[in-house]
C-alpha cells in the first residue's frame, strides 16, 4: 500500500512538474502545451558590443538576417560590429563572426587581402582610388571572433565620421543569402559589391577558429570613395588623388539631392534573391538617387572556377587607374542589369514612342547597338557624345530599363509601348525580391513606380537565361496604399509582399498575398503594417513580418500563409527591421538594438528568439 501511495505521490509530482513548466512563458525548455502565443525565450549577446567602449558600442545598426535551417545557423549583418555574426540556431548561441581586413593603416599588400589574390583584384571606386574602407583594426576583436583577412571589409554605419557616418545607402554588410545546399553565403556590402564567402570551409570550434574563406568579390557597381582621403597612398601606379575628402560630399548631397555627388558612386549593394535551378543571383543597388538591378551567374562559386573573374583579370575592379570616369573593369559573370534611371526616348529600330524625363536615350534597345547603363548616369559618363563602353574589353553587360505605367497603372510594353504610354518613370526605391520557381522569372518590390507616392509596384524580371539581349521587366503589378518592400513565396504560387510607408505618406496597416504569376491580388492583411523585411517558415506553414513602422510600436507579425489569416503581433523594439525563421523548431531570429526587450542585455542590444508557447 505505501508503494502504491509513494508511486501515486510520484506520478501527481510529475504531472504537476509537467502542467507548470508548459505553463510557464519564456521557458526554452518547457512544453508549449499552452496555446499561449508567441513570446521572446532567450535574447541572444552579440558579440564585440558594449554600452561604451571599442568597437563601437550597442549593436544599433543591423540589416539582414538569414537563417540556413540545414546547418542550424542564423547569418545577421552587423554594421557596427563590421561583421556577420554567426548564431548556432540550436543552441542559440552566437559562435563567431564574419569581417574582413578593414585596417586603414595596413592593408597595402593587396594580394595579402585575398584569396586566390591573383583572381580578386580589389575594387576602385567612381574616381579612381582603391577602396579598402573600414574603420577597425584587428587589435579590436576579442579572442575567438577575428578578422579572416581575406578581403578588405565591411564600411560599418558610424565609425568614422568621414565615411558611412549613419548613412544607410553607404552602410555594410546588408543583404544576406545561403544557397538552399548551405555551402556558400553572399553578402552585399557597402563597396557596390558582393562577397561570396565558402561555407564549407567554416569551423569556430577548431582553435584557432577557421574562418569562411572569400571564393569571389563582384562589383555590382561603382564604389562610393570611401578612401578618397589616403587616396595619395594608393599603391596602384597613376592613382590621382584628386578627392581627399572621402565620402564627405556623398553625405552632403544626402540631403535634398538624392546622393547626387560622384564620390557616391552606385551606392550599396543590399537585397538578393536567388535561383537555385540556374544558379542566377538578383542584387539590387536599390537606393534612391540610380537605383539598378543586377543577375549575375554564380554557377561556378562553389568550384572556385573563373567565371566571375574580372574582364582584365589582372586590374583592378573599376575604372582605369588615374581615370575618373569612363569605362569600367567589371566581373564576367554579370549577365544584365535593370536600370531604374528615367530613360525613354525614341528608340533606334523604331521599337518605341518617346517618353521619359531623357528624350534622347533610347529604351531597350540593346540588339540596335544602345549600351547600358544610361549616359545620363555622371558616374560612367566620359563627357563624349554618345554612350561610352561599360567594360574595358570585348565584353558589353546587355541591360533594359525599368518599367513604365500609364496614369492609370497599367504597364507598358518596352518593347512596343501602347496608348497612353506617355508618363515618365519616377526614381525608383528597389527593395527584396524573390524567384519565382513556378515561372522562371525574379519578383522585385518597386516603392515608387510612379509619381502617386500611394502606388507602389512589384515588377517581374525574366533573366533571359542565355539570351544576348539580357534580362528584361515583362510586367508590373500594382500594389496600392503600399510601399512594397520585400516579397517571400509562400504555399505554390502565393507570395506575401511587405508594406511600410512611403516618404512621408502613412499608410494604414496592410500587407498583400498576390499570385506570383498574375500579379493578382488574393488576399489583404490589416493587422500588421510598416513591415521591412519577411520571411515564411515551412516548418510551420507561416509568414513572420518585422513591423518596425506599426503605428502603436514595433512588432513581429505572424500571418497563417495557409488561411492568408493574422494570427499575431508581438511587441519587439525600435529599428527591428529584420527576422528569419529556423524550420526545424520554428524559432524566429529578430535583431534588437539597445533596449528593455534586451533584459539583461537591454544596453547593448541583442538577437531575440521569439517562439510560439
Amino acid at each position: 500500500m505505501r508503494s502504491r501511495i509513494l508511486l501515486t505521490v510520484l506520478l501527481t509530482a510529475l504531472f504537476v512538474l509537467a502542467s507548470g513548466c508548459g505553463n510557464v512563458k519564456n521557458c526554452p525548455v518547457c512544453g508549449t502545451t499552452t496555446a499561449d502565443g508567441y513570446a521572446d525565450i532567450v535574447n541572444i549577446t552579440v558579440p564585440e558590443h558594449n554600452p561604451t567602449g571599442e568597437p563601437g558600442g550597442p549593436f544599433n545598426s543591423f540589416d539582414i538576417s538569414v537563417v540556413d535551417s540545414v546547418n542550424h545557423r542564423d547569418y545577421v549583418s552587423d554594421r557596427i560590429g563590421l561583421d556577420v555574426v554567426v548564431v548556432d540556431t540550436v543552441n542559440n548561441i552566437a559562435i563567431g563572426a564574419i569581417t574582413g581586413f578593414n585596417g586603414v593603416t595596413g592593408g597595402g599588400d593587396f594580394a595579402s587581402l585575398c584569396l586566390p589574390a591573383a583572381n580578386i583584384p580589389p575594387i576602385v571606386s567612381a574616381e579612381g582610388n582603391w577602396v579598402r574602407y573600414g574603420c577597425r583594426t584587428g587589435a579590436f576583436h576579442i579572442p575567438g571572433f577575428g578578422a579572416n583577412g581575406f578581403f578588405g571589409g565591411f564600411p560599418g554605419a558610424n565609425c568614422c565620421a568621414s565615411r558611412a557616418n549613419g548613412v544607410n545607402p553607404l552602410s555594410g554588410p546588408d543583404g544576406e543569402i545561403v544557397t538552399p545546399d548551405g555551402k556558400t553565403l553572399f553578402t552585399a556590402n557597402g563597396s557596390s559589391s558582393v562577397v561570396a564567402f565558402d561555407l564549407t570551409q567554416m569551423n569556430f570550434s577548431a582553435n584557432p577558429p577557421v574562418f569562411p574563406p572569400v571564393i569571389a568579390t563582384i562589383p555590382t557597381g561603382l564604389s562610393p570613395d570611401f578612401d578618397g582621403q589616403v587616396g595619395n597612398s594608393n599603391p596602384f601606379p597613376g592613382n590621382p588623388g584628386g578627392n581627399t575628402t572621402g565620402v564627405a560630399g556623398c553625405i552632403a548631397s544626402a540631403s535634398g539631392r538624392a546622393f547626387s555627388d560622384p564620390s557616391c558612386g552606385d551606392l550599396r549593394a543590399d537585397e538578393m534573391s536567388y535561383d537555385p535551378k540556374d544558379q542566377i543571383l538578383l542584387v539590387t543597388n536599390g537606393d534612391p538617387g540610380f537605383p539598378f538591378a543586377t543577375l549575375i551567374d554564380v554557377s561556378g562559386i562553389n568550384a572556385r572556377t573563373s567565371n566571375c573573374l574580372p574582364v582584365l583579370p589582372t586590374t583592378p575592379y573599376g575604372p582605369p587607374i588615374g581615370t575618373a570616369l569612363g569605362p569600367i573593369n567589371a566581373p564576367s559573370c554579370i549577365i544584365g542589369q535593370i536600370y531604374y534611371d528615367n530613360a525613354g526616348g525614341t528608340a533606334s529600330g523604331g521599337e518605341g514612342l518617346a517618353f521619359g524625363l531623357h528624350p534622347n536615350v533610347p529604351v531597350d534597345t540593346v540588339a540596335g547597338g544602345f549600351v547600358c547603363p544610361d549616359p545620363s548616369n555622371p558616374q560612367v559618363n566620359s563627357g563624349v557624345s554618345g554612350a561610352p563602353p561599360y567594360l574595358a574589353g570585348t565584353k558589353t553587360i546587355p541591360c533594359h530599363h525599368g518599367p513604365i505605367l500609364t496614369v492609370s497603372g497599367q504597364f507598358c510594353s518596352q518593347t512596343a509601348p501602347g496608348a497612353g504610354c506617355t508618363g515618365a518613370l519616377s526614381p525608383a526605391g528597389l527593395g527584396g525580391s524573390a524567384w519565382n520557381p513556378n515561372t522562371g522569372h525574379f519578383l522585385v518590390t518597386n516603392s515608387n513606380a510612379t509619381a502617386d507616392l500611394t502606388i507602389g509596384t512589384v515588377d517581374e524580371i525574366d533573366p533571359r537565361i542565355g539570351n544576348p539581349n539580357g534580362p528584361v521587366v515583362i510586367n508590373s503589378f500594382v500594389m496600392p496604399n503600399c510601399m512594397p518592400t520585400s516579397i517571400v513565396q509562400g504555399p505554390g504560387n502565393n507570395f506575401l509582399v511587405g508594406c511600410a510607408d512611403h516618404d512621408g505618406e502613412a499608410f494604414p496597416p496592410n500587407e498583400y498575398v498576390i499570385d506570383g504569376a498574375s500579379g493578382a491580388i488574393i488576399a489583404n492583411i490589416t493587422n500588421v503594417g510598416g513591415v521591412d523585411e519577411i520571411w515564411y517558415n515551412s516548418g510551420d506553414n507561416r509568414y513572420y513580418l518585422a513591423a518596425r513602422d506599426m503605428p502603436n510600436g514595433p512588432v513581429m507579425g505572424v500571418i497563417d500563409a495557409g488561411t492568408n489569416t493574422w494570427l499575431e503581433n508581438v511587441a519587439t523594439n525600435a529599428n527591428s527591421h529584420s527576422i528569419a525563421v529556423d524550420s526545424t523548431s520554428n524559432h524566429a531570429f529578430v535583431p534588437m538594438q539597445a533596449g528593455g526587450p534586451c533584459t539583461t542585455q537591454s544596453s547593448n542590444g541583442c538577437i531575440g528568439v521569439f517562439a510560439e508557447q
